[in-house]
């Protein structure tokens, strides 16, 4: 049986660290915990789980998730956030893979857990992501806050069957908070690519968005919390065109949150796309 790697960037995440490493007990040969220098007691726990606990500082998610993918011992690497952990299901799918892994890439489902509920519909789920993987063969990328593992043209796939369970939200407030935060980083990240947008993508893409997730992606079917996460959707996509807009502009410093106003840019965990999926065969 080949030995996996489970890497893990935190920051602050002392409510979720415990289950996230406990998760992987059974799959994973080490566990590396990247922490950009908590405040709370992430750093601790992590330590009491017999992790390998490195701190450094946080310039981005890709760039945090690269540095914790070089300090992973083996071959194959399971890459997590903090507030991350698998299921069952997917701990015996990753059991039966090592045995003698065919593919040099694996994905597998996300189910978010949003203000209590794990939501099974809309554009939330299945979220298909590429978080086993091959270290040689692969890297982070993609525009932050949105990372995707890249890999090489025409590499095979195999989907595990299981969860990846994301407790992301524990409140509509936290949303609201992440949304502010994540759309300053975004409108940044898209300026600094050459990306652009205009006064009709700023009210038609927000409500596609809407659109997209209550009614063709039938979120509806999540109840009062699926209408939320659509708002907060189409909410998210006006916040990232209209800083966006401000920056072309302005073509000065870079969009500050409010968020970010009152604390430091590093003080939020890490989160990924919870819209569409990290990787396909060769790159998104």
């Amino acid at each position: 049986m080949k030995k996996l790697s489970v890497v893990i960037i935190t920051f602050n995440e002392e409510a979720n660290i415990a289950r996230c490493i406990d998760s992987v007990k059974d799959v994973a040969d080490e566990v590396i915990v990247l922490d950009s220098m908590s405040s709370d007691k992430t750093i601790a726990i992590a330590r009491e789980k017999k992790a390998r606990v490195f701190v450094g500082d946080f310039k981005g998610y890709i760039d945090q998730k690269n540095k914790a993918l070089q300090l992973a011992s083996y071959d194959y690497v399971l890459s997590l956030d903090g507030d991350e952990a698998i299921d069952e299901q997917l701990a015996k799918s990753i059991q039966y893979a090592k045995k003698n892994f065919m593919f040099s890439a694996y994905s597998m489902n996300r189910c978010t857990n949003y203000c209590g509920q794990f939501i099974r519909f809309g554009t939330w789920y299945p979220d298909r992501k590429v978080r086993l993987f091959e270290k040689k063969i692969a890297k982070w990328g993609g525009l932050d806050p949105h990372d995707k593992v890249l890999l090489p043209d025409r590499t095979a796939i195999f989907h595990l069957k299981g969860n990846i369970l994301h407790y992301s939200y524990e409140s509509v407030a936290a949303h609201n908070r992440q949304n502010e935060h994540f759309s300053t980083i975004a409108a940044n990240s898209y300026r600094k690519a050459g990306k652009r947008t205009n006064p009709f993508k700023i009210v038609i893409n927000p409500l596609w968005a809407f659109a997209h997730d209550y009614i063709i992606r039938a979120g509806f079917l999540n109840g009062k919390h699926g209408l939320v996460i659509a708002f907060k959707q189409a909410q998210y996509t006006y916040k990232k065109h209209i800083k966006l807009f401000r920056l072309q502009r302005k073509q000065g410093a870079p969009v500050v949150s409010i968020h970010e106003a009152k604390n430091n840019s590093n003080n939020m965990k890490s989160e990924t796309d919870a819209a569409t999926p990290s990787a396909i065969i060769g790159a998104r």
